[in-house]
């Protein structure tokens, strides 16, 4: 084996650990919430429904490409392979969709209640689990024909092109087909990034607008702690941000894999680890900003108090 594939296995192994342990933990969060009978914020469903397709991502693209990098190249046979692909690309668009989402629900639910958005601040949150499944429908529906240009390596049969992902193999139907493709999927994921930055732009003038309304209580208030507008600003930011520069480095990446036909080993894991970067920091993002884990650490440690009292 080879140091370079080494050294690159050893760093997909630690971003796996690290966004399964994250992933894990915000799932573990919200059930504890459940079991405790916290009282649930509208949000939720669709901090959950992203926390699955974050694991989706990681199991699908990062495992297998980690268990390549240290040798293991011919572990997938040609149904695994096709449908490791499929859920890759699923999931991976539900991620970026389902993001989107919640940064459109939380503009429209910080809009005042004089706007015109008033009527559908109502009816938004009767809609998210309508909205997250029709999410997942249509890009299992978009993807559909993905499995049919995946291979497995053993197969012998001599395509006229094929990309080599290192333990399946990609046939190319021409050389326009997969560029199209690409081209499809980027200017849908840019409407969504369009999207994304408008909400998150109305919510910090909003947030920023309450915050002058109200300095004059912040100004009596001498606890040296960030004010809540302050809070939930920066958390926004970090997220749009963090959404923002991984975006673009991905999809800088998967031109590059659209447009060489045998790309390098280095480009293919490159793209493998940005392509994973989200799905790892965005629970950590999430937890960071959230309240109430605060409440359910204390709350826990009262709990082992209380046995280790007993």
């Amino acid at each position: 084996m080879a140091t370079r594939d080494l050294a690159i296995g050893i760093i997909l192994s630690l971003q796996t650990i690290v966004g399964i342990l994250g992933n894990l933990s915000v799932l573990c969060f919200h059930l504890f919430l459940y079991l405790t009978r916290c009282k649930f914020r509208s949000t939720d469903l669709i901090i959950k429904n992203l926390t699955i397709a974050n694991l989706l991502v990681i199991f699908s693209r990062g495992v297998p490409q980690m268990m390549a990098c240290f040798g293991l190249k011919d572990f997938l046979n040609d149904f695994a392979c096709r449908h490791v692909f499929y859920v890759h690309r699923v999931s991976r668009d539900v991620s970026i969709g389902t993001t989107c989402l919640l940064s459109v629900f939380q503009a429209i639910m910080i809009s005042p209640l004089n706007s015109r958005w008033a009527e559908l601040k109502v009816k938004a949150p009767k809609y998210i689990g309508t909205s997250s499944i029709f999410c997942w429908i249509l890009n299992m529906m978009l993807n559909i024909i993905l499995p049919l240009h995946m291979t497995h390596k053993k197969n012998n049969t001599n395509f006229i092109q094929k990309r080599d992902y290192d333990y399946c193999y990609d046939i190319l139907h021409g050389n326009i087909t997969p560029k199209l493709y690409v081209a499809l999927i980027l200017c849908r994921n840019g409407f969504c990034l369009i999207l994304m930055v408008w909400a998150s732009g109305f919510m910090v003038f909003i947030l920023h607008r309450h915050k002058q309304q109200v300095q004059y209580i912040h100004r009596k208030n001498l606890s040296p702690r960030s004010s809540p507008e302050s809070t939930a600003m920066q958390s926004i930011l970090v997220l749009v941000c963090t959404f923002v520069s991984l975006w673009t480095l991905s999809s800088i990446f998967h031109i590059c894999l659209a447009v060489f036909n045998n790309p390098s080993l280095w480009l293919r894991n490159t793209s493998t680890l940005i392509a994973a970067c989200f799905p790892t920091v965005s629970p950590y993002i999430l937890l960071s900003h959230d309240a109430r884990v605060s409440w359910v650490c204390f709350a826990w440690n009262g709990i082992q108090n209380l046995l280790n009292f007993s």
